[in-house]
């Protein structure tokens, strides 16, 4: 028996759930059938303790502002991603006032964002990229403090035992958030068809679009048509999507990378601390690597969490195989994937290093942030992998650190590449998804009226207009129950 339908998503994470309730929303007579390979939903790079990002709104992750040779800060990426997630802000709060998510405080919570410095260059970096995010309309309420008494109130435990001989500074936004992608995942599905331990083994063109074959539990095989699917399954779309065949897929290769935490246990410390505080990341690591003491909720409760340290891995995903490296390479990617690799020996050694990190080589790293941390408090958790784009450009290869969204020049398939900050722009990525793939339906009125009321700064440069900024802020927080510390 072949299941038809509409739109046919692999992967129930928060890109194919964000991209089911669009459809949903856009038209709800659309069949739309995702599969997720294991047996729950949100289980991989969406789960808490998987996603290195819980709101990147670009508030204090100073590797969105890098410094430029002459010592300005470039803060356009920043600008851009703060924007996407007002937009997935704004989404959110629609779907909860039309009742399709119900209590957002399951999946969003209200947690400042503070970035944290020390050393004099690092202080005078850190000026700069204040003033400068400052003065936009995006930025302007993020406050500065050099002044230790300040510190100690945003942040009392990062400054407890803490010696003053040399400068620190810190930014602070109030209105930062902690969201939970996998309680959100789970959330967006629930009027969607689901189909959990479908596990995607075919994947070819036929009469209707796409015929797709899974592989159940029960080792049956499960087979879906539809004139259009969508990719998203983490560290597992650039296999299905070199599966595929279409020519847009060989210019990418992978270059995966692991991670790990250190949870905190201990209730006390747990309860000292409710921030997300960002450092700088060392010379030559990876941006998922940038180093931050970040308080979350899971199922509920408080938790802290510091890391992530990096490291390596040929897995494409936490529950995938040693192999999946391996059998990722083509003779298209072959030549680009080992000139990045020449090319980025130091990031290679810095990786394997951080596997081979001793549990008193966490420790230190750990207690730069908290210099009066008890080991017993602190236990090691392995984090979730992250699939880095290669992209061939100009006949060579070159390591991509963001996202990417690849289509077929039909539109009848789309898969979404690469790690941060995903999760967090998965609404803006997801409506580009729709404008390549349905471009008739994307355009017509009845489509744009609805997305304008669902997310209404789409389309907008809201940095242009702080009053309707503003309005838009106070609505997303009035429905979202989000209160600024």
């Amino acid at each position: 028996m072949t299941h038809r339908c509409d739109a046919l998503l692999v992967g129930a994470g928060i890109m194919g759930a964000t991209l089911a309730q669009l459809l949903r929303q856009l038209d709800p007579e659309l069949k739309v059938t995702v599969l997720e390979r294991l047996s729950q939903m949100a289980a991989e790079s969406s789960a808490p303790l998987n996603n290195a990002g819980t709101g990147h709104a670009a508030n204090c992750e100073l590797n969105y502002t890098p410094e430029a040779a002459d010592g300005s800060v470039p803060i356009a990426k920043a600008l851009a991603i703060n924007g996407a997630f007002e937009l997935s802000l704004q989404f959110w709060g629609s779907l909860v006032e039309r009742g399709a998510l119900l209590d957002p405080s399951s999946f969003i919570r209200a947690v400042p964002h503070l970035s944290f410095v020390w050393g004099e260059a690092n202080v005078g970096f850190l000026r700069r990229r204040w003033e400068a995010l400052n003065a936009t309309a995006q930025f302007a309420g993020m406050e500065w403090s050099g002044d230790s008494a300040q510190l100690r109130e945003w942040m009392p435990l990062v400054m407890e035992g803490r010696s003053l001989d040399q400068p620190l500074a810190a930014t602070r936004v109030a209105r930062g958030t902690d969201v939970n992608f996998g309680t959100l995942s789970s959330a967006l599905l629930q009027a969607i068809d689901v189909r959990l331990e479908h596990e995607v083994v075919g994947l070819e063109r036929g009469g209707c679009g796409w015929q797709v074959q899974a592989r159940k539990a029960d080792g049956s095989t499960a087979v879906f048509e539809a004139p259009f699917v969508f990719l998203g399954a983490g560290g597992g779309a650039l296999p299905l999507l070199q599966r595929s065949g279409i020519p847009e897929a060989r210019q990418y290769g992978a270059f995966p990378v692991s991670g790990q935490w250190l949870v905190c246990r201990n209730p006390e410390v747990i309860a000292g601390h409710n921030a997300k505080v960002y450092g700088k990341a060392a010379v030559g690591a990876p941006p998922m690597s940038v180093p931050h003491l970040d308080t979350r909720w899971i199922e509920g409760q408080r938790a802290l969490l510091f890391g992530p340290y990096a490291g390596f891995s040929t897995r494409f995903l936490k529950q995938g195989s040693l192999w999946d490296l391996a059998g990722s390479v083509t003779s298209f990617n072959l030549l680009p994937s080992l000139q990045v690799g020449s090319k980025n020996f130091d990031l290679v050694r810095y990786l394997v290093g951080q596997v081979l990190q001793s549990e008193g080589q966490r420790l230190a790293s750990l207690r730069q942030f908290l210099p009066e941390a008890r080991p017993e408090d602190w236990q090691l958790a392995v984090a979730g992998q992250r699939v880095q784009i290669i992209k061939q450009i100009d006949g060579r290869g070159h390591l991509q650190m963001g996202t990417e969204v690849v289509s077929s020049a039909d539109g009848s398939l789309a898969a979404l590449l690469g790690a941060s900050p995903g999760a967090s722009t998965a609404v803006q990525t997801m409506v580009e998804v729709l404008r390549r793939c349905w471009p008739e339906r994307f355009n017509s009125g009845p489509w744009q009226q609805q997305l304008r009321g669902l997310i209404p700064g789409w389309g907008l440069d809201l940095g242009d207009d702080p009053d309707h900024l503003a309005a838009l802020r106070s609505r997303s927080n009035a429905a979202l129950g989000l209160d600024p510390a």
